[in-house]
């Protein structure tokens, strides 16, 4: 008989978890309602036509392939198994696992395109699944939550990003972070500065190490990628140029012949100037030229969010994606989005102990089980706990009073109300605080009220 074990990257979540766990999908669901977003919920797999080849190479590594059903093997040949790996697969499977929500998510606005009210806000809160190396902060399945528009280039859009992370991240408690932002047509920029044209892929993949790996190891995977030394050398700015007050001033003067960069600082001015308008105290918004997002489908605005002095890494990311519908015969429609990590999330929330004490609470209110009378009192009474709108429940078995109030303190049941044949023939039932040991006696009514 196999012992039972967790896959590698995976984790289960008690009772006490989710509850938590909850508390976090339910600040983040009523922001994205606030800010205009509307439900959406694809399947957990999709074809691998529709994945393939939308996160870079290293991307399609990544994901989680699903063998066709049945006798997948049957009509291999043996130039098959030797074609190498990519060209087996395609051969054995013809689905995989989403490796996040942007990309189903336009697959979805190209097939329903003709329906949808443009632009459409939509937000989506689903698990996605890496075959990533596991390591703290990291997992091979987790949720996201998303918050997309698209079909609009408004920066508005970007605007309300910020405002939508400075909304939620404080209502979980986490008030000491940093919002990174950056633009793809910046490093685009500097590809072409450089002497690196067609090669800003590489370029952000290596650069968006730069905070893991440090500047010489990027400079190493540079050369391993064939940039030239010359190439290299030019790039040096780029690990020096830091935000301030005014963070666009120094890109400037070293873009100024690059008209695709220029247009991304102005972008991202813009973007600032919003923020100011729209009257968000104290921003926590930091320009770093070094942000690159590994992902290949983002074209304009990228952000990524740090919380700060913890562990752990970013726990939000998103950016523009102008092109990423053109990838299913749809171009032209533009789209930006953040995605909240909720592992990560609740990691940090966990670290500096930020959950509020009472989202242990399950249950509010349980109803004792004396004998056979009492449990059919208790019956005529737990509706009317739950109609008031408590969470309640009454102890299954006639046994003894310890062992229920042992099963209410150790879930955490904060009023245990005691029915007996005193409160049954009076109709003042007992009401037990369990953290005080005080009983005070009441009608259901009154009860309900002392609970409230």
């Amino acid at each position: 008989m196999s012992k039972p074990s967790l896959a590698r990257g995976t984790r289960d979540f008690g009772p006490e978890q989710m509850v938590k766990r909850t508390f976090i999908f339910d600040t983040i669901r009523r922001s994205f309602q606030r800010y205009g977003f509307q439900p959406l919920e694809t399947p957990a797999f999709e074809n691998l036509s529709v994945l393939m080849g939308k996160y870079g190479d290293e991307g399609d590594q990544l994901l989680f392939k699903l063998l066709n059903s049945g006798n997948f093997s049957e009509k291999l040949t043996e130039s098959d198994l030797n074609a190498g790996y990519k060209a087996l697969t395609t051969r054995i499977s013809e689905k995989g696992l989403r490796y996040d929500l942007t990309v189903p998510f336009a697959r979805y606005v190209v097939m329903n395109r003709g329906t949808l009210v443009m632009p459409f806000k939509r937000y989506q809160i689903q698990p996605v699944w890496r075959a990533d190396r596991p390591q703290k902060g990291r997992y091979r399945e987790f949720y996201q939550c998303d918050a997309d528009v698209v079909g609009t280039e408004s920066l508005l859009c970007e605007a309300e990003i910020v405002l939508l992370l400075h909304d939620i991240l404080p209502q979980l408690g986490i008030e000491d972070f940093t919002v990174k932002i950056n633009n793809r047509k910046i490093l685009t920029g500097i590809a072409d500065m450089i002497g690196a044209h067609g090669q800003e892929g590489t370029l952000c993949v290596a650069i968006d190490k730069l905070d893991k790996i440090g500047k010489d190891k990027v400079v190493d995977e540079l050369r391993e990628r064939n940039f030239s030394e010359e190439s290299i050398n030019l790039l040096d700015p780029v690990f020096s140029i830091t935000g301030g007050e005014n963070p666009f001033t120094d890109l400037r003067k070293w873009l100024a012949s690059s008209e695709i960069g220029l247009k991304g600082i102005e972008e991202l001015e813009q973007v600032w100037d919003m923020v100011e308008s729209l009257g968000l105290k104290n921003p926590k918004i930091q320009f770093d030229v070094t942000l690159a997002r590994g992902l290949s489908y983002y074209t304009g605005a990228i952000f990524e969010v740090k919380a700060n002095n913890v562990q752990i890494g970013s726990i939000c990311g998103g950016g523009r994606y102008d092109n990423l519908t053109g990838t299913f015969g749809v171009p032209g429609i533009s789209g930006v989005g953040i995605s909240f990590g909720v592992d990560r999330i609740y990691d940090v929330m966990e670290e500096l102990n930020l959950f509020p004490e009472n989202q242990t609470i399950s249950t509010k209110v349980m109803i004792s089980n004396f004998d056979k009378e009492a449990f059919k009192y208790g019956l005529s009474v737990l509706p009317k706990l739950r109609e008031s709108g408590l969470n309640a429940e009454m102890y299954p078995d006639s046994v003894k009073l310890k062992k229920q109030l042992d099963y209410a303190d150790r879930k955490n049941i904060p009023f245990v109300i005691l029915i007996g044949s005193d409160e049954m023939n009076t109709g003042q039932l007992t009401l037990k605080n369990m953290k005080t040991g005080e009983q005070q006696k009441g009608t259901i009514e009154e009860l309900i009220a002392a609970v409230n």
